[in-house]
């Protein structure tokens, strides 16, 4: 079976692989490597999907290609409608990044919360001692904030998990009431909570949801962190926020435009705390995200049903030959 792995492996990830080379053929490609993606794709029955668009001309350039893998949960880099139409299968890999991302989420709280790059900084130009006084007025313990999750998935639920044992008070908002205690519609969220995080998936209902409206309705001490997907905060927004002293901080991992643009105004803001879609990345999560291609990869070859399809097609393409 060829696979297009649309990355480049480590020992990690090859090691996986590596006992399944009798049957599985993983041609490796850059994410930057469009060259080396066209000619491949021809070829492949499977890919293994990060972030880099994979377009429905791409799809339609791929005759044999029967699975496109997602590593990781969201779906929107890949055009679903052409998949389904052509009978090519999208599935994902929800909970597998979850403990990664909600650990990368509380990093991005405390780095926020507690002026991580000021302080470095600072340290680093002879300013370390004595600190600024307002941090003894200003800066604070998770545990002593009410912390709101924006939407209350596996990496959410994983993250209440921690910051409840911190000693926060956790509210959570999703779809729709799910009658617990903790649920709030989004407005009383926002207005309730000292830390708002988002854990939701990039659509057009979710479409610049933290908009002008929505960071108004936040407390101007509150910090805003994003591990999930950049187009959820409308960023020329959240940057007048920012400057006007109308929110205190921010963490991201996730920007509107990506890789993220070097003059975006985000990344010359001092209350501000940036990673390159990276929270999701380490070697624990690449390893599950291996077993869990691979073991799909598996099921395919042997006719069994797909797990986690996103798009319905378990009647695939059958490749002869």
């Amino acid at each position: 079976m060829r696979v297009l792995a649309h990355f480049l492996p480590d020992g990690n990830v090859l090691d996986i692989v590596a006992p399944e080379s009798d049957w599985l053929d993983v041609r490796w490609c850059h994410e930057n490597d469009d060259e080396m993606l066209h000619r491949e794709l021809p070829d492949a029955e499977v890919i293994w999907h990060v972030l880099r668009p994979l377009s429905g001309a791409e799809l339609r350039d791929s005759p044999r290609l029967r699975l496109v893998h997602k590593l990781g949960a969201g779906v929107n880099t890949i055009d679903v409608e052409v998949a389904t139409e052509l009978g090519i299968a999208v599935a994902n890999m929800p909970g597998a990044n979850a403990p990664s991302v909600a650990e990368g989420a509380l990093l991005l709280m405390l780095a926020a919360l507690r002026r991580l790059p000021a302080l470095d900084r600072a340290t680093r130009q002879g300013r370390g001692w004595p600190t600024d006084a307002s941090l003894g007025e200003t800066v604070r313990d998770i545990g002593s904030c009410t912390v709101g999750l924006v939407g209350y998935g596996n990496i959410a639920k994983r993250l209440e998990q921690i910051v409840l044992a911190m000693g926060a008070t956790v509210l959570h908002t999703n779809t729709r009431d799910d009658g617990t205690d903790t649920w709030r519609p989004l407005p009383d969220l926002l207005a309730e909570s000292d830390i708002v995080s988002l854990h939701l998936p990039l659509t057009t209902a979710t479409d610049k949801l933290i908009n002008r409206t929505a960071l108004a309705a936040m407390k101007p001490d509150a910090v805003l962190v994003n591990t999930s997907r950049g187009g959820i905060i409308d960023e020329p927004a959240l940057v007048d926020a920012l400057r006007d002293g109308r929110l205190a901080a921010a963490g991201l991992d996730v920007f509107a435009t990506e890789p993220v643009e070097p003059d975006n105004p985000l990344l010359r803001l001092d209350n501000v705390v940036v990673t390159p879609h990276v929270t999701w990345y380490t070697a624990d999560t690449m390893r599950r995200y291996l077993i869990h291609a691979v073991d799909n990869c598996r099921r395919l070859r042997d006719g069994r049903d797909l797990v986690n399809v996103v798009n319905g097609r378990q009647d695939v393409r059958r490749i002869s030959g």
